[in-house]
């Protein structure tokens, strides 16, 4: 599969940083300046750190690159974390930066479109916006991670979470709630 990960500015870089490396696959990463911040502030990465973990990196204010356009098809197009704004901005149709153009083309294209919100409390405008991504085809994932595995530690919970996410994509098997008891 070819997955597009999109890290906007929204707290909990770790989300986007595990992700990236729990997916399987041809990844390429859109990060945005807030994102990059955020990489830097949260956990001390810079780009450079994670070239490792995917095909190509691509400037959030690069509107040239491939994913600006439907002709170049991919799988799914992941933001994780997806900040507020970035959800505003793809639920109003705005497209001025890379990751919002490709979060348009998933949708008029129809491809699988993932929005991780990690951000809460939601205003009225902000479930306003997420119910219009969904009702577009996209998927709007608040991060909240399963806490019925019982996790033991921070790296545990995160990734949980990704681990959701995949499932979401059609690649991983996460273990359900309370699967164990009817095996």
């Amino acid at each position: 599969m070819r997955i597009v990960v999109g890290i906007s500015g929204s707290s909990g870089a770790v989300y986007g940083v595990r992700f990236l490396k729990r997916c399987p696959g041809e990844k390429h990463l859109i990060v945005s300046q807030w994102g990059e911040e955020v990489l830097r502030l949260e956990m001390g990465l810079t780009l450079n750190d994670l070239k490792g973990d995917v095909r190509r990196v691509h400037r959030d204010s690069d509107l040239a690159a491939p994913w600006s356009s439907g002709s170049n098809r991919y799988d799914a197009l992941v933001l994780i974390p997806c900040s507020l704004s970035t959800l505003g901005k793809v639920a109003n149709g705005i497209a001025d930066t890379l990751i919002t153009r490709a979060a348009q083309v998933a949708l008029k294209e129809r491809m699988r479109l993932v929005l991780c919100v990690r951000e809460t409390p939601w205003s009225t405008i902000t479930l306003r916006n997420a119910l219009a991504i969904s009702e577009a085809g996209g998927i709007v994932m608040p991060v909240a991670p399963p806490w019925y595995r019982n996790p033991g530690t921070m790296s545990e919970v995160v990734d949980g979470f990704c681990d959701k996410v995949l499932g979401v994509l059609g690649l991983g098997d996460a273990p359900g709630w309370r699967e164990e008891e009817t095996r």
